[in-house]
């Protein structure tokens, strides 16, 4: 609930601080002294345009911060917080700030984070519901009634919008099947050819790398072969370098003994040959790897030209040829095997069709039986409430089954006709301002705690009503703000006399400064201000007596 309101700067609020509690609240005041920028102030951080004109005179800033708190954050709360990604604590106050400037720009925040007015918005219908002379939000809304009617019935909507995106999720599968086997059919005999082809060259993955080594190897070998030949020559013969080294370690290991350092050169000699040996066997080996075979690399380069001119034909990689067969092939599997597959489809798609057309149908029935329950539940209210020849029906009508959806296969909309014989039509398009805030307070009456925002607000609810029909007034507001929070702006006495909490709105002039105060009266001060309501500008003790037995009678 609306816990707190803080406004400074706005028209001829300069500085303003007000707490709200749960129950019914009313604020009161002499017409004029400026209940409607309460409102105003209000509507600013609840996503209202942003009017330069709302700033205090002299001014350059304005600022509206209202403070939300609830024991659990509403679902649709929450969605909307997560899906703007914001980072708010569920169990912390929901703090809105608008800030307004001279100049006509604006900023707004949640908990000091910056949104847009666009989530104000979308927030303001769960948080607020406002219910005035110029009232298109709410109740009022054709869009809400339905799923207001759902919950009046104890029906399970969202039950049947889950059978609804099976039926669809069937629907698109089985189109899906059907388009494929269309597509595959008309490009069968391109397919073919193009496996055909694929099948000839047969492609492995890996293929072009290892392609490609070797015949980087080869022609390095076609380099190199000159200069391989000339060491081959080198080290190969009785005349060799290598041959050079045996022979001179035969001869020195006969006379080795005959001196130490004899002995020393010998095993220098001896791992010379050593490593002369190994160089041979290396140069050997790397002759064999790099020979040059022109008959090899040619075959190798038209294998890579052939890969690669059919890869960018299917416009993939070598690699990925494989893959492009195994694709094409269940292509033509899906032409064979299609029909049995769509055959399948077509009957689960049937069955969740019919799933969905039985549950809706008794969705249908459970709305038309709640709407005679509801028309009569708020024709119950009309008379107490001065709208004794106004008539209220709720029309549940059938959609063309394009329009069907996972909210059913109905339409709901509360409609009203003022007078007798008048033709029924939707609320905001015959009631006047006061006729419509009335109905408003019958239908929120008859659907008791079917759903709606967590603060309501009734403004001036009672306008041109008194007696009986304002104590009827004040008495169903009461009513509806039992377990929850409701604000009431009125002129009415009987229905101030309703309050749980009550505020004085007064607008004082000092020279050319206006300023409009708002003050939580106590006991005494509620005396007093029934009694100005029942009496004017001059307050006599026998409307203090009628204010007392107003109150006492509460």
């Amino acid at each position: 609930m609306l816990t707190s309101l803080a406004i400074r700067n706005i028209v001829l609020i300069e500085a303003l601080d007000l707490s709200f509690g749960d129950g019914l609240g009313v604020l009161t005041g002499e017409t004029g002294a400026g209940k409607s920028i309460l409102l105003d102030a209000l509507g600013l951080v609840l996503g209202a345009r942003a009017d330069s004109g709302l700033v205090r005179g002299g001014a350059d800033l304005a600022s509206v911060i209202a403070t939300f708190e609830f024991e659990k954050l509403p679902a649709a709360i929450q969605s909307a917080l997560t899906e703007a990604e914001l980072d708010i604590d569920p169990g912390e106050p929901l703090i809105i700030k608008r800030r307004v400037k001279a100049d006509g720009g604006s900023k707004a925040f949640i908990n000091d984070q910056p949104v847009g007015a666009a989530l104000l918005r979308e927030l303001g219908a769960s948080l607020v519901e406002l219910h005035g002379q110029h009232d298109d939000r709410g109740l009022v809304n054709p869009r809400g009634h339905r799923l207001l009617l759902d919950r009046f019935a104890r029906s399970d909507s969202d039950g049947l919008a889950g059978v609804w995106a099976e039926w669809r999720a069937a629907l698109d599968r089985l189109d899906a099947a059907r388009a494929a086997i269309a597509q595959a059919a008309a490009d069968q005999d391109l397919l073919m050819a193009h496996l055909a082809e694929l099948a000839v060259l047969a492609p492995v993955e890996g293929e072009e790398a290892d392609l490609a080594e070797t015949r980087a190897v080869m022609q390095k070998g076609e380099r190199l072969t000159g200069d391989l030949e000339e060491l081959r020559k080198l080290w190969a013969g009785s005349d060799s370098v290598l041959a050079g080294l045996r022979s001179a370690a035969r001869r020195l290991d006969r006379i080795a003994a005959e001196h130490p350092l004899l002995a020393d050169a010998l095993a220098s000699l001896d791992r010379a040959v050593i490593e002369a040996a190994e160089a041979e066997d290396k140069l050997e080996r790397a002759g064999a790897a790099l020979t040059h075979d022109p008959v090899r690399l040619d075959t190798i380069e038209t294998r890579l030209f052939e890969l690669r001119a059919i890869a960018r034909k299917h416009h993939c990689q070598v690699d990925d040829l494989p893959q492009t067969m195994r694709t094409m092939r269940a292509q033509l599997d899906a032409i064979e095997g299609g029909e049995a597959n769509v055959s399948a489809l077509e009957k689960a798609a049937a069955q969740a069709g019919a799933a969905f057309r039985v549950q809706a149908e008794a969705l249908s029935k459970a709305r038309s039986e709640a709407a005679l329950r509801l028309d009569r539940a708020v024709a119950a209210e009309l008379a107490p409430l001065k709208l004794d020849a106004a008539r209220f029906r709720t029309a549940v009508t059938r959609l063309p089954e394009e329009q069907w959806g996972p909210a059913g296969i109905d339409r709901a909309e509360f409609l009203i006709s003022t007078n007798p014989g008048a033709d029924f039509a939707p609320l905001n398009k015959i009631a006047s301002g006061g006729e419509l805030s009335r109905f408003i307070l019958a239908l929120k009456v008859a659907l008791a705690e079917e759903g709606g925002a967590a603060t309501v607000i009734f403004d001036e609810i009672d306008r041109g009503v008194g007696g009986a029909v304002a104590s009827a007034i004040g008495e169903r507001l009461a009513r509806l703000a039992s377990g929850g929070q409701l604000l009431a702006v009125t002129h009415s006495p009987q229905v101030a006399a309703r309050g749980h909490t009550h505020y004085v709105i007064a607008k004082s002039s000092e020279g050319t400064v206006t300023r409009t105060s708002v003050h939580r009266l106590d006991a005494a001060g509620r005396q007093e201000e029934i009694a100005r309501m029942l009496s004017g500008a001059e307050v006599t003790p026998e409307a203090r007596a009628q204010a007392d037995r107003l109150l006492e009678g509460v």
